[in-house]
């Protein structure tokens, strides 16, 4: 582990260590996949203002995020199916965030329940919501995060249908996985995984089976899944689902300035610029280059993160110097969390911080709320001037 400098090192040995299904389903996009590459290359057009002879002797990343101390201004993103990158991966990931004193957020899709994780951590965590046409199932999860002290719900609005994701398809990607021949000829070569698997608290979806109207085994989960998102959701629809959770709200998936400025109207706490790590819309914007246009039409109106494409510290440094007050991270520490469990995730969320405080140093800055966009150097047109 000394090798690991970086959140790429951590890359092969999760490649190496989880069944080549899993590995697909994080580290790709939708149709061509440009989306998800450029979510994480448009970084590289952005330059910082190296400054010299300023006194940094006292520095701090520390930030607040919805009115929570953070130890940087850094959330772990839901992932769906994080039990399945390492056993218990959910408890896994929310044990190395509290640790390291960042937020985690659950997914509706993960593999541990909300009451696993609630029972197995001592601070609250953020519940993550797909809006589903089951209104008594919404009903249910809300109120289970409730009960489970979830501090905050993440409402994701860019999943009404499923972008076409050709690799998990041809994975034929399941929970657990098929025991095709072709997947069980992979799995053997992942004894320790499947050996972690064996003791593992849960291997299906703990949020839904047993809670979903009809929805009693594995059989038909994927159907019911298919047919239940909330094609019809509308900013009436979610103003329901606000009102029923009535606790703080965070709303994901925004690219648009006009869907920013209704979203600024609904109550919610912050948003996050987001295009689901390129697994939906591919051809739309990196959440980098959409993020200045929406940051200046509502940023003083509600708190903008964003998420997409941030592998290294100095991404989170570039985020905030556009005006962002927070990151969401999946990747990062999925590679983490599949190479080494929760120890993984703890040293990439370490990885990350030394960065974004050298960073922040070199920039001659000694804190995260002092970045502004004079620390960097941006290209014309690099946002907006769209036709």
């Amino acid at each position: 582990m000394s090798i690991v400098t970086t959140i790429d090192d951590l890359k092969p040995i999760y490649r190496r260590r989880v069944p080549k299904m899993f590995y697909d389903y994080a580290e790709s996009g939708s149709w061509s996949e440009q989306t998800f590459r450029e979510n994480e290359s448009d970084f590289n057009q952005l330059y910082f203002r190296q400054r010299v002879a300023v006194d940094i002797s006292d520095r701090s990343t520390t930030s607040e995020m919805i009115g929570q101390k953070v130890s940087m201004p850094v959330a772990l993103a839901p992932v769906g199916l994080t039990g399945l990158q390492h056993a218990n991966g959910e408890i896994l990931a929310a044990r190395a965030a509290q640790k390291q004193g960042v937020p985690y957020t659950l997914s509706t899709m993960s593999i541990c329940s909300i009451e696993d994780v609630a029972e197995a951590t001592d601070k609250p965590f953020w519940f993550q919501l797909y809006c589903m046409n089951d209104r008594d199932f919404i009903a249910n999860l809300v109120d289970r995060a409730k009960a489970a002290n979830c501090s905050a719900l993440v409402i994701t609005l860019d999943l009404q249908i499923l972008g076409q994701r050709h690799k998990d398809i041809k994975n034929n990607l399941s929970a657990p996985p098929k025991l095709t021949l072709k997947n069980a000829l992979n799995i053997a070569t992942k004894p320790r995984w499947a050996l972690g698997m064996k003791d593992a608290k849960r291997r299906d979806f703990g949020n839904i089976i047993g809670h979903a109207t009809g929805v009693e085994d594995l059989n038909n989960l994927h159907e019911w899944s298919e047919n239940n998102l909330m094609r019809t959701l509308d900013w009436k629809e979610l103003d329901w689902i606000i009102k029923r959770w009535g606790g703080k709200v965070i709303l994901k998936g925004i690219q648009d300035v006009e869907d920013a400025k209704m979203a600024a109207k609904t109550g919610a706490h912050a948003i996050v610029v987001s295009n689901h790590g390129g697994r939906q819309l591919d051809g739309a914007l990196s959440s980098i280059r959409a993020l200045p246009e929406i940051i200046e039409a509502v940023g003083d109106k509600i708190e903008i993160w964003m998420d997409g494409g941030i592998r290294c510290g100095q991404d989170v440094a570039k985020a905030i110097c556009f005006g962002a007050q927070g990151v969401m991270i999946g990747r990062p520490y999925i590679y983490g969390l599949g190479a080494f469990g929760q120890r993984g995730v703890e040293m990439a969320l370490t990885i990350i911080q030394k960065e974004l405080e050298t960073t922040m140093a070199l920039c001659g800055e000694g804190s995260c709320a002092n970045m502004t966009r004079e620390n960097l150097l941006v290209p014309r047109g690099f946002s907006g001037d769209w036709e």
